[in-house]
């Protein structure tokens, strides 16, 4: 037997080594990413079939496709009342299946728009605006309504906006809007803010927009933005249309009162609340109430002397509005005089110094109240008394870069409740003019007055507004920071912007956004020109 001889552990490190030393160096890649979408193979029945009778879709792809957010991006025109069911959803397929499970018009075109739901498997490449068409009659429409949608206050619109054409026929009216959905529809993307409606026919329609939550392409005003052509379009058009969305302000409706302490019912409503009124009766008697605005809601308080358990009557009533409540009280803990400072501790040199009061006050004795400057100097002033917002004004000629005290000794105010303050004093003080910045704006192409001028921040919370009737606006005194300019065209001149009304045809208010932001800095004076034509 030959024996065969094993090489020690040295020599086989050394090979290794060795073929290591010789081997090529480099990376392992995947070659380049793939980014090319899924294409269509085939259809079954073919896209644009005519007389069309089936009731299952197939669509091949090239590749393995997912599809996602289906609910957000499939868009079916003219809506079916019974949803179509497309397979597979979750997992990866070459085939896309949609079963139809209504039933269809005859002589009608249909399109299936999936918007940007379908991806391949590996990198999620989209296959944008995938449509799918068929005619169940003898061909396909194959015209189109096409335009831009803003928002008419905001200076963003917002994403996915439904628009939908209305057939105006023998069963057409207004209010078909709330109850029926549409002859077509398509929806704006999460960027663009443009529409096309495809493959409609000849005929006449009207031309309405919702920004919905959610989705049923009927207009619901409590929830819905609404926009309407005003006019009857007659398609072929080759127009652009404009839409501007709108909310609409709701008719004046008083929600049920509720009791929310021993003394204080809280009266809800909707609507312009402009000429409310509201009256109170126990068994037939009138008892005495304090109305006040319930801070940050569409509510007022109603305020009365406490009484024992019982139920009270109110009569709700605004212009022509009137409706009857009863509330049954309970057992509740009774409001406390509370006093705190309206503003923060920095005053502005134009605004007024104001203490806000938890509980309506009846009496104030401005001999127990007193004002003074740092150096403990009495400063003269006034008060006055809002009442609705339950502020009381202290007026007086403020000083820049000054610190204040103001002290009420016991017993300077009462409540409605007969409540009376303790000794209270509260500080604050005011800047340099030097630390704020004015604006000076001159409007120009104004097309009417009077206009409503608002300074805002970036997310449209308005900082500051002025209504004029004459081309240059002064804004003095403003914190230095960025503003956006919103200027709206006060057409009734009743002192605010009004939205639209569809069943009034009523459109709302023109506003228009100045384009730049306008950088106020502290120490400054800002002169901007405002081009109002665009």
């Amino acid at each position: 037997m030959r024996k065969i001889k094993i090489p020690g552990f040295g020599f086989v490190f050394c090979l290794l080594l060795l073929v290591a030393s010789c081997a090529k160096r480099g990376t392992i890649t995947g070659g380049d990413k793939d980014t090319t979408p899924p294409k269509i193979i085939s259809s079954s029945p073919a896209n644009f079939s005519t007389n069309f009778d089936k009731k299952t879709i197939k669509i091949t792809f090239d590749e393995y496709v997912k599809v996602k957010d289906l609910q957000k991006n499939l868009i079916v025109s003219p809506p079916m009342k019974i949803p179509v069911t497309v397979l597979p959803q979750g997992i990866a397929s070459k085939n896309l299946i949609i079963k139809i499970n209504d039933t269809l018009r005859a002589n009608t075109t249909y399109s299936f728009n999936f918007g940007q739901s379908i991806t391949d498997n590996n990198e999620g490449n989209v296959l944008k605006q995938l449509k799918y068409v068929f005619s169940t009659g003898a061909f396909v429409d194959s015209l189109s309504v096409e335009g831009t949608i803003k928002d008419s206050y905001e200076k963003e619109t917002e994403s996915f906006v439904n628009v939908m054409l209305y057939e105006v026929d023998s069963n057409f009216n207004d209010s078909i809007i709330y109850k029926e959905t549409p002859r077509y529809i398509t929806s704006t993307s999460d960027s663009l803010k443009t529409f096309k409606i495809d493959n409609v026919k000849a005929g006449q329609y009207r031309l309405i927009a919702l920004k919905e939550k959610p989705d049923n392409y009927k207009f619901d005003p409590k929830r819905d933005k609404i926009a309407f052509y005003d006019k009857t379009i007659t398609v072929p058009d080759k127009a652009i249309f404009e839409l501007e969305l709108f909310k609409e302000t709701p008719e004046f409706d008083s929600k049920k009162p509720v009791q929310a302490s021993a003394n204080r019912i809280i009266a809800g409503y909707e609507g312009d609340a402009k000429e409310l009124k509201i009256d109170v009766k126990q068994r037939n008697n009138p008892v005495r109430t304090i109305l006040t605005k319930y801070a940050g809601k569409d509510s007022v308080q109603v305020w009365f002397q406490p009484i024992k358990n019982d139920s009270l009557q109110l009569m709700v009533q605004n212009g022509k509005y009137q409706k009857g409540f009863s509330v049954r009280l309970g057992n509740q803990k009774q409001d406390t005089l509370r006093l705190s400072l309206k503003q923060n501790a920095i005053l502005r040199l134009n605004d007024h110094f104001a203490i806000t009061s938890a509980t309506p006050l009846e009496k104030w004795d401005v001999a127990k109240m007193k004002l003074f400057k740092k150096d403990s100097s009495a400063v003269a002033f006034k008060t006055n008394y809002d009442a609705f917002n339950q502020n009381l004004e202290v007026l007086f000629d403020k000083d820049p870069d000054e610190k204040y005290t103001f002290s009420l000794l016991p017993n300077a105010v009462e409540d409605y409740l007969g409540q009376k303050n303790d000794s209270l004093s509260f500080s604050f003080s005011t800047k340099n003019p030097a630390d704020y910045g004015n604006l000076k704006l001159n409007l120009q192409k104004v097309k009417s007055y009077p206009v409503i001028v608002e300074l805002t921040d970036a997310k449209g919370k308005v900082l500051a507004s002025a209504s004029s009737e004459t081309s240059t606006v002064e804004f003095l005194l403003l914190e230095p920071q960025k503003y956006s300019l919103r200027v709206i065209y006060d057409e009734n001149k009743n002192g605010k912007r009004d939205s639209g009304n569809y069943l009034k045809r009523q459109q709302p208010e023109e506003v228009i956004h100045y384009p730049s932001e306008i950088d106020v800095r502290a120490n400054w004076d800002v002169n901007q020109d405002v081009d109002l034509s665009n």
